[in-house]
């Protein structure tokens, strides 16, 4: 093993085990990849007692051990290897039948309704950091850890556990776990949050991993092979339902496939001739129409966000300034968030945003601090 650097900033840092007690058992959640494996191997530095584990999310004939599945996020034989070089007790837990109804299924409805979900946040707040967490405990476990870049603070005062975005800007992954409640929060472990990509993948190399197997996850895990119009059309064979292009005055531009089939902002595949580009400006499954537009039509001064989550657990109750971030790369703007009962928000940006999606989550900040989050329902404006 190599010795550990110490974090790029911050000192001792958020997210590195500082606030857990040493030598407690921890399950890493290892999905074959550098910064899980890498995330296993400082635990076993820091003086942890560490078991890997890894959800199989495929069933039989499905998920193929020993092949990587390039786009996946959880490769068997990969995780086996690391968890052997660390010397740790490995666990292959099932999980297939969880992730097809909470994940790969909701994934499929989402699309026929007309709305673009984000499957990988739905992942993670039921099975990664749920039912993995339930199996951990099960087997004695004071915590559960994975190779997310992002940051947990606990602050004595309040006894309340924060999440913060991991250090390196370009790998952070606070979007992703903004679903986390306090209790979740109180048995996990982030140990990579406070390193960059860089000295990840520099202390990987005393692992002697496969790097070239070792490619990160694309996208949704789950589509491999196919597109995700195939893959919607062989899981929900009704999604192909013919309807009408429409403009947003009503006029009639050309046949579409079917709602499930397209998102807010796509241009390519529309296969429409006009004089100029035409977007997906808005989609409306009860009508089985798609609205198309310009470029310009796209952006919006706001949105409602329904299916609040509030980290610390305290739902808004007056209207509080903050930045949201609309999709995983988009920068965070400058917004209000307005309580609009029934559990939802208004989100007034400060400059308007481009392609507000229905079914994607907004994430709210302030500073490196998640406050929470919620599902698109709407734009406005």
């Amino acid at each position: 093993m190599m010795k550990i650097p110490s974090p790029s900033r911050g000192g001792t840092g958020w997210g590195l085990g500082y606030f857990r007690v040493k030598g407690k058992k921890v399950v890493v959640g290892m999905s074959g990849g550098v910064d899980s494996s890498v995330a296993a191997m400082l635990l076993v530095e820091q003086g942890y007692d560490v078991i890997g584990a890894t959800l199989k999310i495929w069933g039989e004939g499905e998920y193929l051990d020993g092949e990587w599945h390039e786009r996946s996020c959880c490769k068997i034989g990969l995780a086996r290897y690391a968890a052997e070089r660390l010397n740790i007790p490995y666990y292959i837990w099932d999980a297939h039948q969880e992730f097809q109804q909470w994940v790969v299924d909701e994934f499929c409805r989402e699309y026929v309704s007309g709305r673009t979900p984000n499957p990988c946040i739905r992942c993670n707040e039921r099975v990664k950091f749920s039912l993995l967490l339930e199996k951990a405990m099960n087997l004695g476990a004071d915590y559960i850890a994975t190779g997310h870049y992002a940051r947990i603070s606990y602050d004595p005062v309040s006894h309340r556990y924060s999440l913060r975005k991991g250090l390196d800007p370009d790998k952070d992954q606070s979007y992703f776990l903004y679903r986390l409640s306090q209790d979740q929060l109180s048995g996990i472990i982030l140990p990579i949050g406070g390193y960059t990509k860089a000295e990840v993948s520099l202390m990987a190399e005393s692992l002697d991993l496969p790097m070239e197997e070792m490619r990160e996850s694309q996208e949704v895990c789950f589509v491999t092979q196919e597109g995700y119009q195939e893959f919607i059309a062989s899981h929900i064979p009704s999604s192909i339902s013919s309807g009408k292009f429409v403009s947003s005055s009503g006029k009639v531009l050309g046949e579409h496939k079917g709602v499930a089939f397209y998102t807010i902002g796509q241009r390519r595949g529309l296969n429409i001739a006009a004089g100029e580009r035409r977007y997906v400006v808005n989609i409306n499954a009860g009508r089985n129409e798609i609205v198309l537009g310009r470029n310009e039509d796209l952006y919006a001064r706001g949105l409602v966000a329904t299916d609040i989550h509030i980290i610390s657990g305290e739902p808004f109750k007056d209207t509080r300034t903050l930045h949201a971030r609309i999709r995983y790369r988009s920068e965070a703007s400058k917004a209000a968030a307005v309580p609009a009962g029934e559990g939802r928000l208004r989100i007034i940006f400060e400059e308007p945003q481009w392609a507000i999606t229905p079914g994607q989550s907004v994430v709210f900040y302030e500073d490196d601090l998640v406050v929470g989050g919620g599902i698109i329902e709407r734009g406005i404006g």
